[in-house]
């Protein structure tokens, strides 16, 4: 039977801490040349769905697994605290805090971008961009052989796709405010910090202002971070784009949904050591033991900021004029 590596990683911390407040389930089994492989949903705090949450997810492109790996790290941090963290108990009062590691398996086992059938699952989502995107990596119908590929346009969405769409719209979108953080690596020298919409330019979300809040919250509170905090459409568009769908879905309700990427800039890590293209995973993850284990530390901070935000955000959001941080980001992002 095949093995993954993050799979049996996250199986040891179900095993360690299943007396503990952590709660697991497997949302599916994802079928692979006659094996399965489980895609998991572990959960700390209140469950209560009236209640703030902060998402955590991985994995969705099976190359970029050191996003996984930071999900996973986080995760364990906080269930260490819980030994002896008083503060963190008490947020886990009022908050939830949900961890989705693995979204693609069968794509990181097979060290591939796409799941097993080939397709990318963060161009598989029936939302167009209708402005011009860059030919192929923006999403295309043409094969499964070409990186980016969004699957045919008249099949239903992957079983992963489906699987993370399910559990957002009913987990996460009832709580009258909720973050979250989706973590992926391989754009760039900088990390960056993206939210919607992937599929245009000209049309900025309806929380802009919102968002913006959060930014400068987070810019004051943390002057000294590296993080590019800006919408996705000011590098490229893209068709598909899960957390577009799921961002429309959330504008149903009078609730808060606020996705975000985290894109971790891995062509620093080339820099350092080119000759870790020569491997599968090179041009997404870092090689060498000590540059996975800054990474794993490097974004410890901003999960921490996070989760605040969210069991806060009544707080930092009353009383401030959203409005002006709409025009504040619409002056900054949408001038054009």
């Amino acid at each position: 039977m095949k093995q993954l590596a993050e799979i049996q990683h996250i199986e040891s911390i179900i095993e360690s801490y299943h007396k503990s407040d952590l709660s697991s389930k497997v949302l599916c089994q994802v079928p692979s040349d006659g094996e399965s492989f489980p895609i998991y949903w572990l959960s700390l705090g209140n469950q209560a769905l009236d209640l703030p949450s902060v998402t955590f997810v991985g994995g969705v492109h099976g190359l970029e697994r050191i996003g996984s790996q930071v999900v996973l790290a986080f995760l364990e941090t906080l269930l260490q605290r819980l030994n002896w963290d008083l503060s963190l108990v008490d947020i886990l009062q009022g908050l939830r805090i949900n961890f989705v590691p693995i979204i693609n398996p069968v794509g990181m086992l097979n060290h591939t971008r796409a799941n097993g059938q080939g397709v990318d699952l963060m161009r598989n989502a029936s939302v167009e961009c209708h402005e011009k995107s860059i030919w192929l990596v923006g999403g295309h119908r043409i094969s499964p052989l070409i990186p980016w590929y969004r699957g045919k346009a008249d099949e239903p969405m992957q079983l992963e796709a489906q699987i993370l769409c399910d559990f957002i719209s009913s987990e996460v979108l009832p709580a009258p405010f909720s973050l979250v953080l989706d973590c992926h690596s391989g754009f760039g020298f900088h990390d960056r910090i993206w939210f919607p919409y992937a599929k245009s330019r000209r049309q900025p979300i309806k929380h802009l202002g919102e968002i913006c809040c959060l930014r400068k919250l987070f810019m004051q509170t943390y002057p000294y971070q590296n993080y590019h905090f800006e919408p996705q459409s000011q590098h490229y568009l893209t068709h598909g784009d899960l957390w577009d769908l799921l961002y429309q879905e959330s504008l149903k309700d009078n609730n808060i949904f606020l996705p975000l990427t985290l894109e971790m800039g891995s062509w620093r890590w080339i820099r350092k050591n080119p000759l870790q293209l020569r491997k599968s995973l090179g041009l997404f993850h870092p090689m060498k033991q000590h540059r996975i284990n800054r990474v794993l530390r490097r974004h410890l901070v901003l999960m921490e900021f996070l989760l605040h935000a969210a069991y806060s955000y009544s707080n930092w959001l009353s009383g401030r004029n959203i409005d002006e941080f709409r025009k504040q980001a619409l002056e900054s992002w949408y001038h054009e």
